[in-house]
């Protein structure tokens, strides 16, 4: 008599496991490399604005004479 052994499909729990941290790492490592990219965004944008504000400033002394001329 011989016997027929049917081979298992699937993954084992260890497997199942191992697979999922894997996958937590790696969400993490980009979710604070996001942040770290959102962090250093947000502070240049700040001193783009402030180089904009005083941009404006400046040119609305120097062209003061050319509006009240009406240009």
């Amino acid at each position: 008599m011989s016997r027929i052994y049917k081979t298992k499909r699937g993954f084992t729990l260890v497997e199942m496991v191992i697979v999922i941290a894997i996958i937590v790492i790696l969400a993490s490592v980009v979710t604070f490399s996001i942040a770290g990219y959102l962090t250093k965004g947000n502070s240049g944008s700040e001193s783009l604005a402030t180089e904009r504000e005083a941009f404006q400033a400046n040119n609305v002394s120097r062209n003061a004479a050319f509006v009240a001329a009406g240009f």
